[in-house]
């Protein structure tokens, strides 16, 4: 029996060269690239079973891939799946199967409230809906969106004017007063003396490590502080407590710092935020509280800045004093202080932007 005829591919361009090269080099599909490299070899003018000698595959599959190349072009250079073994559980019992995986297993009439992959497969068998393995379960379930999830916190505002008071306060995010200034004050803690979690560049498997803390006889500070959205900058205080005296404390302190024009105060419905002694003040000395929807605390742009200090001044901290911990955020205010840039753009292609009505409930 002879020797099988030579079989090359066509004679490539310049600019075809290059394009193959570059599959060759980026190229992510095992196939496209193993196929590219063939048909570049071969034009190359290397035989057949030289290549598959280099590449460790049959010479049939090498003259294959030249002669699709050779009729259809690159288009032969893409695999074409043929979608593998067909199904064998059908798209009626998958379904049967997300339904209970859905349900509280105590609703179906089960002595536990939480799922499991055995779990769900011993009862898919029992009710005589699938015998299957919990791979294929798990495999199931992740094909029709359903992941075994956290639950999670979450509470609607109930405020009857939530909208009015929404957009209000991104009024004055987007349009600052000329008359006056906006300023977001809220508190922050509490402050306690303890290991806090955080991260840092450490060796592979060697985390540090953060001490025991079962008594905590330290006692608890507050820091109550106001972000100046014209400047960027936070003017704030360390206190033992965080009532009415604390609060009217800070704006009688931002009132002397800006005596001229109108301040506009947004704050959240904490009660000594509506102390009567704090509104009759403010009344009196042109300052206006501008109060959140109730249950939306995300609408002050200063809770951002709490998040920083948290993560950047008290992530990974051992604090034994409050004397020392005053100190490290003083130092990290001063530094953030000096780089502050006027705040503007609050949640820019965010959906409450577009929102004109509003369920009130309670989740």
């Amino acid at each position: 029996m002879g020797r099988p005829p030579e079989v090359f591919a066509r004679p490539v361009t310049m600019a075809e060269g290059r394009r193959l090269q570059r599959i060759g080099r980026t190229a992510r599909d095992p196939v496209r690239l193993r196929r590219a490299i063939v048909v570049l070899m071969s034009a190359q003018g290397q035989s057949a079973p030289d290549i598959a000698h280099l590449l460790d595959c049959t010479q049939e599959y090498v003259r294959g891939v030249i002669r699709a190349f050779n009729e259809k072009g690159f288009a032969a250079l893409d695999p074409k799946w043929s979608g593998g073994r067909p199904r064998t559980i059908s798209e009626q019992v998958r379904r049967e199967i997300c339904l209970p995986a859905r349900c509280c297993p105590r609703d179906l009439g089960l002595a536990f409230s939480t799922w499991s992959l055995a779990k769900l497969a011993e009862y898919l068998a029992s009710a005589g809906i699938a015998r299957i393995s919990r791979e294929s379960i798990r495999q199931i379930l992740h094909g029709a969106g359903i992941r075994h999830l956290a639950a999670k916190t979450w509470k609607a505002s109930t405020d009857p004017q939530f909208i009015e008071k929404m957009h209000k306060v991104l009024d004055l995010y987007d349009h600052p007063p000329a008359d006056g200034r906006v300023i977001c004050a809220d508190e922050f803690g509490p402050l306690n003396l303890q290991p806090r979690p955080g991260r840092a560049w450490r060796p592979a498997g060697h985390p540090a490590r953060r001490r025991a803390s079962y008594r905590r006889t330290g006692g608890v500070r507050h820091m109550i502080a106001a972000l100046d959205l014209a400047t960027g900058k936070i003017t704030y205080r360390i206190r033992e407590r965080k009532r009415w005296r604390e609060y009217l404390a800070l704006l009688k302190l931002l009132r002397a710092r800006w005596p001229a024009g109108k301040l506009y105060v947004i704050a959240d419905n904490f009660s000594p935020h509506k102390h009567p002694k704090v509104t009759t003040w403010a009344a009196e000395h042109n300052v206006e509280l501008v109060f959140l929807p109730t249950y939306s605390s995300w609408l002050n742009w200063i809770e951002s800045e709490f998040t920083a200090l948290r993560y950047f001044a008290l992530g990974g901290t051992d604090h034994r004093t409050h004397a020392w911990q005053g100190e490290m955020i003083d130092r990290y205010m001063r530094w953030r202080n000096a780089r502050a840039q006027p705040k503007t753009n609050f949640a820019p292609n965010s959906v409450i932007r577009t929102w004109t009505g509003y369920q009130t409930n309670v989740a």
